[in-house]
Order: structure tokens, then sequence, then C-alpha cells
């Protein structure tokens, strides 16, 4: 029977529970509504399955629902409704056969709100209705209208393309404004004007005096994956707060239902060519999308009454036959809480592309272990030399033919003066390892290069502006068969324009505030060899020659140049939320070190917790193991995990591991490079075989699609429950891998995790080093951490997520096995890192075989309790009365009186089992459970206490 709902008031918020939180739970929630009312930053850290997911919900939720509670008896007027212009000039596309008219202004600052798709759909589908001869449905911006030029002329001097950009500058300034010239005819213009500062003057009332109807913030949910995504959803749908509108962002490989773009490589490419009707066809789904859009319509006439997933909305779309990528974009209008991918929030392009708006919102990050790495490639790009070289040649091809050839040249000169810059560079690489070589700038450096290039932030103001007439929809009159006519204007490709705007966004960041942030970046241009595979091609008459015997040739190194913008601080992509924000609240169950976040982010948390863990010491076993079954030392550093005697011990553990623990087994390594390594040698010794035999065993892909790991998972989930001959099975992983981030192992999935050494990131890496680097260099001036303390939290991030994966749930169970002798012989430096639950419980064996029999005696401990609930469970169990018990509340928290709970009167099952005739007593809301062992039998004991 599921616990009745709890309310509980905290902070002036009621806030309703869907069942007795635990304490972890209510100090986050605590944190949260204090953070949210006070707009402050939130870092709270809670171990994996303490339900940290559910407080941040509701809590959220609770803290909205009370904003909005509060403006909701103020807002009482009647929303105004504007009458559209019937004069001459603006009325002449209206269509008498419609009642609805459409006010669409010239100038985007005459607009009380912005347009939003909505408007646009609706648009669109009256002038498709209305004129069924023209598909003008996917005419998604206005349209130019100009005649075809004649004049045509190259430049390919690095000389003459940097007077270009130089000439461009003083054209910017000495030019005016190119915006639309409001009509002087027009009957309303002076209606307009006044209308107009009326709205303005009262804006600025509602910004100075508040008297105006207060906003109130969305919340944008970001975690790391889809997947988790929808475990938040489903979270979600347990709260009284799962009917509140939502909407879930995605991108179009987990959204599009169009039967032509599902089965395409590139569904994006697929998606906008239909869009835009290149081949004739266009797509009725995108057109279908008012079928979805609405709120009330998605919970009341489509029946997602409670929290959906991304599945429920595309199922939906699929049988609507109306487009689910777009729908949820449009959702997000009047949706209370957005759920997403936290790049999605962190990437300047992203939240252009999906119009996302942040200002005084509430974003909530969950897993936010990563979101270092996260916010600093989100201000990174890299591209390679074809890429460039490529897009010149494009661009150059639209100057030729007179395409837009003054917004064109600009963007050829940009492009030509950069290669040539690489070529030049490339002649002073140093060699760094074997058959690659590097050359790194400062970011104040480049910036000097790049001025006497001609690219200063003034031109490159400019280039923005270039770039974005040349993206812009545009139509123009020309000869078609003989025969006068409109056609579309070519636009540079997906490919081309995707680079520019990356390369644009990094330069935007270099040239924002007065160059404040060059010296976070640092540009790298590499030189190193990748082998490409060589198509056989026909001779003249058009035949294949088969080869005698394999030939060797056909792969062939082939030389390659990457120059990359590497953004060394998260504060750069952070600052933008950190400026525009309400609050931002960062969760997870390996924060710590805490001290880091806020010098690396950049912002001040005033609200910090670490919480504690939820289940007992006995549910969970944790040892440090420094030798094998052989007596050898395991010390996985790169020089012993070369040999085969490491491997071999180490396979020897795994194998012993599997005897002892059933169901699912998890071993973690630390990079891919090592798994397939210990996967060859254990077949060539047979010892893969002899796994086999007891487990079902499944190894983590390097890449693949997200259909080959499912199914991978899947195999593996049902080895567990099946009742085949091998009992359980084991999945090797790696850390920082897709196994270890996110995914849900629950109870019989990971009986026992194993790691094998400690996951550093790579010493040699370039783009580690120099981090290492910067932290050192700006360690005091900014509190940064050292560059040597910043590598090893890297590590101890990517293990504490691995050892996550196995203690889900309040009444879950399992063993960490820690595989490697720098635990024992330096628990001062190793073990601190490791997450405070999990640090407090570890204990060292000194043998193998003492951590086997105390790994033994802890599985068969846990497997008969459960036996032992199982047969207690199927006789009646006795009824207790029920009195009302007031929980104690701290000085902000509140909770009301509530009937007695059974699931108080529940013994925890994994409690550590003490000797003969031992009594234990515990306390929990004013009931006093004792109970006896005698002989293996549990006497529970059950009185309350006044």
């Amino acid at each position: 029977m599921a616990a009745a709902p709890v309310e509980y008031t905290i902070g002036g918020v009621k806030i309703n529970f869907p069942c007795k939180a635990y304490p972890s739970q209510l100090a986050m929630m605590n944190s949260i509504i204090r953070g949210l009312n006070n707009g402050q930053h939130c870092l709270l850290e809670s171990p994996t399955g303490s339900g940290k997911s559910l407080a941040l919900l509701c809590s959220a939720l609770a803290w909205q629902q009370e904003q909005l509670a509060g403006t909701s008896s103020a807002d009482c007027k009647k929303p105004e409704v504007a009458t559209s212009c019937q004069c001459v000039c603006h009325n002449r596309n209206a269509h008498p056969t419609f009642s609805m008219c459409f006010l669409v202004s010239a100038d985007k600052s005459d607009q009380p709100r912005k347009s939003t798709l909505s408007s646009r759909l609706s648009e669109k589908l009256q002038a498709s209705l209305s004129n069924g001869e023209q598909d003008d449905d996917f005419k998604t911006d206005r349209k130019r209208i100009r005649t075809l030029g004649t004049e045509q002329k190259k430049c390919h001097c690095l000389t003459e393309q940097t007077q270009i950009l130089r000439l461009f500058t003083q054209e910017f300034n000495n030019s005016g404004s190119d915006s639309p010239v409001s009509c002087s005819l027009c009957p309303c213009a002076n209606l307009k004007a006044g209308q107009k500062t009326v709205e303005k003057s009262k804006d600025n009332d509602k910004d100075k005096e508040g008297s105006g109807r207060k906003k109130i913030p969305k919340v944008f949910f970001g975690t790391r994956t889809h997947k988790q995504i929808t475990q938040i959803a489903r979270e979600l749908k347990r709260t009284l707060y799962s009917t509140v509108p939502m909407t879930i962002l995605s991108s179009r490989d987990h959204t599009c239902v169009h039967p032509e773009v599902v089965p395409h490589a590139n569904r994006n490419e697929r998606c906008k060519e239909l869009l835009e009707a290149k081949s004739g066809l266009s797509c009725r789904y995108y057109h279908n999308v008012h079928k979805m859009r609405d709120q009330s319509t998605l919970q009341w006439v489509h029946g997602l009454h409670h929290a959906w997933d991304i599945e429920d909305l595309v199922r939906l779309g699929g049988k609507l036959r109306s487009c689910a990528y777009y729908a949820a974009r449009e959702l997000m209008q009047d949706a209370c809480i957005v759920f997403c991918p936290y790049n999605y929030l962190l990437d300047p392009l992203i939240r252009e592309s999906m119009e996302i708006n942040l200002k005084e919102q509430i974003v909530v990050l969950d897993e936010a272990h990563n979101i270092e790495d996260c916010a600093r490639e989100s201000a990174s790009y890299t591209l390679n030399q074809a890429q460039l070289l490529l897009a010149r040649d494009e661009i150059d091809g639209m100057v030729t033919h007179n395409i837009r050839r003054d917004q064109h040249r600009p963007l050829l000169a940009f492009c030509c003066s950069l290669a040539n810059w690489v070529q030049e560079s490339c002649n002073s690489l140093e060699e760094r390892e074997y058959e690659s070589s590097c050359k790194v700038w400062t970011g104040t450096e480049i910036l000097g290069i790049f001025h006497g290039l001609g690219i200063t932030a003034d031109t490159f103001f400019l280039l923005q502006k270039n770039l974005a007439a040349v993206l812009e929809k545009e139509e123009r009159i020309g000869l078609v068969n003989g025969r006068e006519d409109t056609v579309q204007v070519p636009t540079i490709s997906s490919n081309t324009q995707s680079m520019l705007k990356s390369l644009f966004m990094v330069l935007e960041f270099l040239f924002r505030q007065n160059c404040r942030f060059a010296d976070d970046y640092r540009v790298a241009l590499q030189q190193s060899f990748m082998w490409t595979t060589q198509q056989d091609l026909p001779d003249a008459q058009g035949f294949f020659a088969r080869p005698q015997r394999r030939r060797q040739s056909t792969r062939t190194k082939t030389l390659v140049h990457t120059l990359s913008f590497w953004c060394l601080n998260p504060a750069v992509a952070f600052s933008d939320l950190s400026d525009s924000v309400r609050s931002i609240v960062l969760t997870s169950g390996t924060l710590s070190p805490m001290g880091s976040f806020s010098s690396e982010l950049g912002i001040k948390f005033s609200i910090q917790l670490e919480a504690n863990h939820v289940i007992s010491k006995s549910q969970v076993w944790v040892g440090t193991v420094g030798a094998g079954p052989q007596g050898r030392k395991l010390c996985a550093t790169f020089q012993h995990a070369e040999t085969f005697a490491f491997q071999d011990e180490v396979g020897a553990l795994l194998l012993k591991v599997c005897h002892t623990v059933s169901r699912g087994v998890l071993c973690f390594l630390p990079s891919y490079k090592m798994l397939d390594k210990l996967r060859d040698r254990w077949i060539n010794t047979g010892l893969w075989d002899k796994l086999e035999e007891r487990k079902t065993v499944i190894t983590e892909p390097r890449g693949g699609g997200k259909g080959d790991f499912d199914e991978l998972l899947q195999t593996y989930y049902e080895a567990i429950r099946g009742t085949a001959a091998n009992n359980g099975a084991l999945l090797v992983a790696v850390c920082r891998g897709k196994v270890s981030e996110g995914l849900d192992f629950t109870d019989d999935n990971a009986r026992a995790v194993v790691t094998i050494g400690i996951p550093f990131p790579n010493i040699k890496d370039l783009q580690v080093e120099l981090k290492m680097k910067y932290n050192d260099k700006h360690a005091k001036s900014r509190g940064l951490l050292p560059g040597s303390r910043w590598y090893e939290i890297q590590a101890y991030r990517a293990l504490n997520q691995a050892l996550g994966r196995c203690i889900r749930h309040r009444n879950d169970w399992g063993a960490l096995i820690l595989v490697d002798d720098r635990f024992r012989t330096n628990p001062n430096k190793y073990i601190t890192g490791l997450s405070k639950w999990v640090r407090q419980l570890v204990r060292h064996h000194d043998t193998f075989t003492g951590a086997m029999q105390s790994l033994e005696s802890f599985s068969q401990c846990q497997l008969g309790a459960v036996e032992t609930f199982e047969e207690t469970q199927s006789q009646a169990a006795p009824q207790y009365p029920s009195p009302s018990i007031a929980i104690s509340p701290s000085p902000e928290i509140i909770t009301p009186h509530k009937p007695f709970d059974s699931q108080l009167a529940q013994p925890n099952l994994h409690t550590e089992v003490q000797a003969a005739n031992s009594e234990s007593r515990s306390s929990e809301s004013g009931i006093w459970l004792v109970w006896k062992q005698n002989n293996n039998c549990i006497c529970l004991t059950f009185s309350l206490v006044s």
C-alpha cells in the first residue's frame, strides 16, 4: 500500500511530499527553499539513493506555486485584446472569409512580446487555408525580394582581405540603420506611436515600482542524459505536482516521428530540407504542431494528465501526425518546469537555437559533478584545416556567383586570413610525441595575431552582422524556364554554418567586456596522422580487379592539422547563467570537495549541504584489496598494468568475486585501453571461458549507437532475472563511460561493484596539461585548486560515480570493492577523495583471503535476512494501533499531525547481525523498536514513548 502524502511547511512554503521524508530530504528541501526565497545559489551533495530528485522537484515546485498563489489574487484584470489595423497599407493580406486577423508589425520593437512558434504557425496555417495553390507553410521569416546583380569580383590575397575587413569597419561606422521605415501615409501611425510610448512607460513603471504583475520564474531542470530525464519524470509522477504544465526539450534524434526523417543518418539535415521544401515535399507533421502546442489541450484532450516522458509525447505525435520536436519547444511558453540535458542551458548556441531565456529563472542542475567539464566544453571549439578550406571555397563560390556578395566578401576575407595563418604556423610546430607536434598560444597572444590579420572587436561585430544576413531566407526575382519568377537565394551549407557559428561564439567570448576572458583561453595547433581507408576504383572499362591476396596498401596515413580554442575556465560559460538567473541549484552525490566549485565556476554558493546516506552501515560492505589470490601486490599504475602478472591476478580476483557474489556484478576499469588488454589476455589464457561459465559476461562498447548499447543492457538484465545455470551477469565497463553515468542498477542488478585502480585522466593529454598549468598560475589570485589537486579530484569524482551505481534506495544492499594497494598504503591521500558515506565505512584488508571471507559472510547474511522477511510476509501480520504522532520539527520545519504510518513499524532488514542473545534499540518519531536475536530468530517489540 502506498504511503499517504505528508505536508511539510519549510520557510513559509507548504510542501506536499508523497511519503515521510528522510532527514537528508528535509535538509535538502530546507536548503532549496532558503535559496529560492533569498535568490541565492545552492550547492547540495546527497548520496545516490537518498531521494534527492524527489526533494528537488517537490521543494522547487511548491515554492513556485506559493509565488503563483501570492500573485493570483492581485492579478484579476482581463487581458486587453488588440484589434488589427484595417488601413489600406496594412490590410492587403487580409481575407474576407476569416474573422480572426493576425497583426504583424514591421518593427519588432512594436510587439509587446516575442513572436513565438505558435503565432508563426498560426499565420502560416491561415495563409495556407486562404490560398490552396500556394504552399507557404515554411515561410519562417520575412523574406526580402531583390533583383539579380551582375557585379562579380574575386579576392585571394591575404593583404587585400585584411584591407577589406578594415574598409568594412569604416563603412559600418558611417552607415545608418537598415531597419524598415514606418509608413507615414498610414492614418494609424500616430496612434501606434502613442501606444508604443504608453507601453514603454508602463513597462518602465513596472520595472521601477514593481507594481505590475509579478512574473513567476520557470524551473529549468537540467540533467546529464535523456535517460536521467526519464527517471526524473517518473519521480515527478509520484508527487502531487504531477499535473503542473511541463515540457521536455530534446533533439530530433529522440523526438522526430516523420517516416522519411527517422531512417535518415542525419535527421537534422533531412528535417531542414523538408521545412524548406527543397525537393518540393513539405513536412505535414510540422503543420500539425498546433494539435499539441497547448498545455491544456495536451492534458485534457490527449490524456497526458500527469507528468509524461518524451516517449509519451513521441507516441502522441505519431498518433496525431504532429511534430513532437517543435511541440515540445512550443510547450515551453506556458510550462512551469522545463526538463533538458544541462548542456542545453550552458551552450550559448543551443540556448539560441532552442530560444531558451534564463533571465530571472530558476536553474536546477542534477548530477552536476561534471558541470565544470561541460562548461569548459561549451565555451571551446576545435576545427580541422580541411573544414576551414571547404568553408573558404564555398564562400568564394558565393562571391563568384554574385550571391549576396557584399555580405559574403568579409566572411571570405576572414576565412582566407585564418587559413593562411594556419598554413604558415604549421612550419613552426614543435614535436611533442611520436608522429605528433603542436604549438600553443595564450588567448592574449592570439588576439594580437588576429589584430594583425585585421580581426578586431570592431570588425568582428561586422562579421557577426554579415553572417546573420547571409543566413536569412531570401527570394529574388529571376528567369525560370524563360519566365519571370521568384527563386530562393542559395545559402551556405549547414556544415559551414555550424563551423562559423561555433568559431564566432569563441571569438565573442574572447572579445567580450574588453577581452576580459582572453587569459582563460589557450589556442593549440596540432599536427597528427590519421589512418584512412581508400575505396577501390574501377579501371577504364568500369571493372574492379580482384586482388590475389589482401592488400595492406588500402589503408594510408593522412596528415591532419587541427586548431583548438580551449577554454580553461568554466566560469566563462557559466557567467551567462550567474549574471541573469535568479537561483542556481547544483546537486549530485559526488560533489566533494565542494570548495572547488565556487572558485572554478566563479559564483558564490551561499548555501551548501553535505547530507548523510539513508541506509544503515550493515547494508553496504566497503573494502580495499591490495593483493590478489596469489598474493601479488595490485597497483594499477601504467607500469604495473602492462604486465601479464597484474592482468592474470586481476582476472583471478574477479573470478573469485563472481563465485562469492550472486546476481549482478559491475567491474569498472580506468580506460578502454585497459579493458581491451585485459579481455585479450583473459581470452588467451582461458580465464574468459571460466568467467562465462559462472556468469554472462558483457563489456561496454567504446562507441556505437544508442540502440546497440540498450540491447546490451537488456541482455545483462535478462541474464540476472533468468534462471539459467550461470548465476547472474558480469558487466565490465569504464569509468566516465555510459554505464558509470546515470544508469540505475538497483537491487539484484548490482550486488557488487569492483573498481580496478584509480581513474586518473591521461597525464600526457595536452588539454589536461594546460589546465593543470592554468590552475597553478591562478591558484592564489582566484582561489583555484593547484593543478595536481585538480588532477586528483577528477579521478575521485569518476570513481565515486562508479561506486554510486550500487546502493539505489533505502532497502538496497551491496558490496564496494576497491582494488588497489594505494588505498591501504596511503589512506590520507586516496581515501579522503571518496564520498563521505563511503569514506566512513572503508575497511582495509591485508590479505585477499580475509577480504573474500568477510565478503562471503556479508552476502550470506543479507540473503538470509531477505529470506526471513519473505517468510514473515507470507504470514498474517498483526494489526497495530494507529495513534496520532507529532513529528518534532526543526526550527524552520513544521509538520502537522498525521496518522501512524505502517512503514514506521517495519524493521530494517539490513541491521547488522549482532552476537546471540544481543539486544538493540532505536527510536524514531516517538516509537521504540526493540529487536532480539536468538538462534537466528528475530523478535520485534513495539512500544510508544510519550
